[in-house]
């Protein structure tokens, strides 16, 4: 063996070493990722043939072997590093000679390239990354960060490390609007780092609570991270279960788990969600005990108020927090007795099919064994009742059609039992409300009696909601009868929304909270799946782009405004009235309805062009296409690269002995804890898409064929990647920190400045680990 080493272990080396060469020698990742998995091929190749990388195999026809086989021991969870001492022989590491493999390889890249880029399951969901990174990118260009950082330090500014804090905050808030860490980073770099120094804030907090906040992006949804990775997840991890049930015994994952071993992006979005406010929480927490313990070094700093008028302590608390808390609380407690809930009285025209037993019982005895071991002899016993009980009354019951007697009897039963008041109308009616409220907070000395008229709307509305319309009651009726007090409520909150206009922090945060609330409560409400919400998110970017735009240049944005009100009003009309017009018979309110947010759908889709038009005119349009593009291509040719030298390491037999390493330990939690310090390791040297891309593939079949939750994992994985931006020398976020710091700030500021919060990824890390149900939580009540 050379250099004492197996043949295998020289190719591994061999492979990283082209790939980091490739990396340092400046040439674009992208092609250096698969020029790398060339040349190492190349080389591999030429030392094979000239018998110098020898694989110590085991013996297949040994005795020691037969014996293991014979006494029940599986052939695939026997390896050189469980049983070292069966005999092995030498072979060489392509074992049928290098063109063979050469010709696998050629054949293999066209069809992951086929399956995985150009026309696979998962092409749809990678079709987001081109959307939401125009998202960010638009919302970079529109300058919104600007006005979240000015606002947000006359907020947090007079706390103790207050303007820390806000960026903090901001980081978290473009996280969720943008995701693009390059550009955030940038940005605060450029707006708050300047204001943190002549503030006399130490170079070292400023820096690394700037570099922090700016990575947040990688694991507070959306994120491109969750959206790489949930890509390769699902597949890894349904593949792994199937392999995992079949060495139990059984014939598929669904009748060993008793599930489905899926997990999509949505799902990821929605598991992320915690983990991301914690790390975020973590730095502020941070931030705040730096500036008390050096005062010093993080002082306190007055930059102005927000509100148009000063407020006391009292007022603030009572119309920005107490008033709002007990509306949404009062909503929620009426929710929970029925006087407000669902109307809608469409019953299925089926019965419903028999239950069914929670787990399969009809499986071999080895799989028996299996399903006890992995769900407890309780749940097993509880199955078998289940199917005894069921096989008792003749088989499980079908599915049969009603008679238009039990549908109007079920009906009937289902609008006695109806909420007084609907969830929708209470909804409307909350939101209208909640825009009073904050409107009398921040105007308090102004006239009130437009607010009164609104507030008298909403009660009328509530009366007749419960007086006048029944759950029977046709859409079309009801906005009849409720048309006088909306009006009156629209005209007290149009009063309101001018008064709101006049708070800095509403008018800054309002409108991107918006498209974050409808991209990510699309996805996190199960409405739809990630791509339709991040061409939602692309287009509302936008539009809120080209308002911003207008606005600078003193010109009426009332078109975009008027757009994004017919996106609300065809939304609105799509829920409450039946729009299918294909029908034999369609009422004239169905018509009616469906004129209207037609008529509103092409409003908004001119608004959309119009703000395409003031963009481009503008120049802004044209560096964000390009830049997109830029950005999307990067992120394809890494996984076409990526896709070329993982199967380099395969073809050697690279993939197959790394796992074989891993699951030579018996304790899988020692095994995951093995990787992620891997990654962390990794993440000094490699970019995050060279690991997701590159080393997911090689140690996911181990990592997700466990008992671990697939979610848990991969936020998991996440959060070690953010590390991967703050981590030297080869960090991004301290790269694009350095481009743009004064000359007075050093690298090695900007080091010891990160230094603490990598310390936090990893305490954030160790909390998940200790405590997944901050992962799985969110996920399990949305789910429910």
């Amino acid at each position: 063996m050379l250099f004492g080493l197996d043949g295998v272990e020289i190719g591994l080396i061999i492979v990283f070493l082209c790939l980091f060469g490739g990396i340092l020698s400046g040439f674009p990742v992208a092609f250096a990722i698969g020029g790398a998995g060339i040349l190492s091929f190349g080389i591999i190749a030429a030392l094979d043939s000239a018998g110098l990388l020898i694989h110590q195999a085991i013996d297949t026809s040994s005795q020691a072997y037969d014996a293991l086989i014979a006494s029940g021991i599986r052939p695939e969870t026997i390896s050189i590093f469980r049983y070292p001492e069966l005999p092995r022989i030498g072979e060489p590491v392509f074992p049928q000679g290098w063109e063979v493999a050469l010709d696998r390889n050629v054949s293999f890249i066209v069809n992951r390239i086929n399956e995985r880029v150009l026309a696979g399951q998962s092409i749809e969901t990678l079709l987001a990354v081109l959307m939401f990174v125009m998202m960010g990118i638009t919302l970079e260009r529109s300058k919104i960060a600007n006005d979240l950082l000015t606002t947000m330090a006359r907020v947090f500014g007079p706390l103790p490390g207050g303007l820390a804090v806000s960026v903090v905050v901001v980081g978290a808030f473009l996280a969720a609007s943008t995701g693009i860490v390059g550009a955030t980073v940038v940005t605060m770099g450029l707006l708050s780092l300047p204001t943190m120094l002549r503030n006399n804030y130490s170079p070292e907090i400023a820096t690394g609570v700037i570099a922090a906040s700016g990575t947040l992006g990688q694991i507070i949804p959306p994120s491109i991270v969750i959206v790489l990775l949930g890509t390769l997840a699902g597949d890894l991890y349904s593949t792994a279960q199937e392999a995992r049930a079949q060495t139990a015994g059984c014939t598929d994952a669904l009748t060993y788990l008793g599930e489905p071993a899926v997990v999509s992006v949505g799902t990821l979005f929605q598991a992320a969600l915690l983990p991301g406010i914690m790390l975020a929480l973590l730095y502020a927490l941070y931030a705040f005990g730096y500036a008390l313990f050096n005062p010093s070094r993080a002082p306190a700093v007055e930059l102005g108020r927000a509100n148009a008028e000063p407020l006391s302590r009292n007022e603030a608390f009572t119309w920005f927090v107490g008033v709002p808390t007990a509306l949404v609380a009062g909503m929620l407690l009426l929710s929970q007795v029925n006087v407000i809930g669902s109307q809608n009285l469409q019953v299925d025209s089926f019965t419903d099919r028999g239950a069914s037993a929670s787990l399969r019982t009809n499986v071999s005895d080895t799989c028996k064994a299996s399903m006890i071991e992995l769900h407890g002899q309780e749940a097993w016993d509880e199955a078998v009742a289940e199917q005894k009980a069921i096989d008792e009354v003749g088989g499980q019951t079908e599915s049969t059609r009603l008679t238009p007697e039990q549908i109007a009897e079920l009906v009937a039963e289902k609008e006695a039992n109806a909420a007084p008041i609907g969830t929708g109308v209470a909804t409307i009616l909350l939101l209208l409300s909640l825009i009073l409220v904050v409107a009398r907070g921040v105007r308090p000395t102004a006239e009130q009696a437009p607010l009164l008229v609104g507030a008298l709307g909403i009660v009328l509305a509530l009366i007749a909601d419960v007086l006048l319309i029944a759950p029977s009651t046709s859409s079309g009726v009801s906005l009849l009868i409720l048309a006088i007090p909306y009006a009156l409520a629209l005209y007290g909150c149009s009063h309101g929304v001018v008064r709101l206009a006049q708070n800095e922090l509403i008018r800054v945060v309002f409108p991107p909270l918006v498209l974050i609330v409808a991209v990510l409560g699309s996805i996190l409400g199960g409405i739809t799946n990630p791509t339709p919400a991040a061409a939602l998110g692309a287009g509302g970017a936008i539009m809120l782009a080209a308002y911003r735009r207008l606005r600078d240049e003193d010109r009426s944005g009332m078109v975009i405004i008027y757009s994004t009100l017919a996106i609300i009003v065809s939304i609105l009309l799509g829920v409450n009235f039946d729009l299918r017009i294909t029908q034999e018979h369609v009422p004239l309110e169905s018509w009616l309805a469906f004129f209207g947010a037609y008529a509103a759908y092409l409003y908004a889709a001119f608004g959309l062009l119009y703000a395409c038009w003031v963009l481009f005119a503008g120049g802004v349009l044209t560096p964000v296409v390009r830049e997109t593009a830029k950005v999307t291509s990067m992120v394809f040719t890494i996984l076409i690269g990526s896709q070329l030298l993982n199967l380099v390491v395969i073809s050697f037999g690279g993939e197959h002995y790394i796992q074989q390493f891993l699951r030579s330990f018996d304790n899988e939690y020692k095994v995951f804890l093995i990787v992620m310090l891997v990654l962390f390791i990794l993440g000094f040297v490699l970019d995050f898409l060279e690991i997701i891309y590159i080393v997911i593939p090689i140690v996911g079949p181990v990592i997700y064929g466990g008992t671990f939750d697939p979610k848990w994992v991969t936020i998991m994985i996440a959060v070690n990647l953010q590390t991967s931006f703050l981590t030297p020398p080869f960090g991004f976020a301290l790269f694009y920190l350095r481009g743009v710091a004064p000359k007075e700030v050093t690298t090695g500021h900007i080091y010891r400045g990160v230094l603490p919060f990598v310390l936090i990824q990893v305490v954030g890390l160790g909390i998940l680990f200790l405590f997944p149900a901050i992962v799985t939580i969110v996920p399990a009540l949305i789910g429910n």
